[in-house]
């Protein structure tokens, strides 16, 4: 019994010496942040639905206390088009799939359509939930007459002219071949690039981008054509959409890249978390995740975190 009592004793005092993982308190110190994220299926098809605890945040290392988890079927949307002018004459074709798609786009949607100009983006239709009226102002691209600078800075000149939402989720489709014009280098540190990126991740804009390719040697460039095609994904991936392409030539149809999106729309929700408390406001790196369901999330790489 003596040597029991002292094996238990031991183990206590075992126990006691290793620092337990405790769980941070609800009322953990911090500024709420928030993030639009999209369900997909992880190994079925089927998408299971999911709450609050089924999320994982890390800001860093840390991990954050996740506070809601709203689904957004039905919310308000706003979606903007944007379409590079520069795009080859096989854009052309994809103009009624377009037409379709923003027809197609819930009741309740504002929908803008504007072209990529010059490091501009140039609006034939203001938000609307007029999705005829939208739909009709989308025209053949003007190819070498449109030739663009760079994809990415017509994208933080759209942010930047982007009206009030009023709480709408914001989203982008952009069709372009994704070459920078600018320079910058070939790789995912691109400046002009990342400035685009950081202007969508700090407004919360999920981008989805599909490829098309450009007028011009560019456009029968494999080398930049391949850099494109990598910065689209690279954009897609830090804000929480996806990329489609097929190969380096045009798509057949824009039409089942459409539908996904039109799908992706229905499973997302806006997540609510605890970040840090921050002396300046800012972009901060996060991961998101789900712990156990047959599910992942699209989600961005950085969200905006006041002060």
């Amino acid at each position: 019994m003596k040597n029991q009592l002292c094996a238990i004793t031991g183990t206590l005092l075992l126990l006691s010496a290793v620092p337990m993982m405790a769980t941070p308190p609800a009322n953990e110190p911090g500024t709420p942040a928030t993030a639009i994220v999209t369900a997909e299926a992880k190994r079925g098809r089927t998408i299971p639905p999911l709450m609050a605890e089924d999320v994982a945040v890390k800001e860093g290392k840390d991990k954050r206390i996740v506070t809601s988890l709203t689904p957004l079927n039905g919310a308000p949307l706003q979606l903007l088009l944007m379409i590079d002018d520069s795009a080859a004459a096989s854009f052309n074709t994809e103009i009624p799939a377009l037409k379709s798609f923003v027809n197609a786009l819930p009741a309740n949607a504002e929908v803008a359509v504007g072209y990529m100009r010059n490091g501009m983006t140039q609006m034939t239709a203001g938000f609307t939930s007029d999705h005829a009226s939208a739909a009709n102002s989308i025209r053949i691209a003007n190819g070498p007459g449109g030739a663009d600078v760079s994809p990415y800075d017509s994208l933080s000149d759209a942010v930047k002219k982007w009206p009030a939402s009023n709480g709408s989720r914001r989203e982008i489709v952009m069709i372009s071949s994704g070459i920078e014009g600018l320079g910058g280098g070939f790789s995912p540190d691109n400046q002009y690039v990342n400035a685009g990126i950081q202007s969508a991740q700090k407004a919360g804009i999920v981008v989805y981008t599909i490829y098309s390719p450009s007028v011009g040697h560019a456009g029968h460039s494999y080398w930049r054509s391949s850099w494109g095609q990598n910065f689209l994904s690279q954009l897609s991936d830090e804000t929480g959409g996806e990329f489609y392409l097929l190969g380096f030539g045009s798509p057949v149809s824009f039409e089942p890249y459409l539908n996904s999106i039109l799908d992706s729309l229905q499973h997302q929700y806006r997540l609510t978390f605890t970040a840090r408390s921050q002396e300046k406001a800012g972009l901060e790196d996060v991961h998101i995740s789900v712990k156990e369901k047959d599910a992942s999330l699209a989600a961005p790489d950085k969200v905006f975190v006041s002060n």
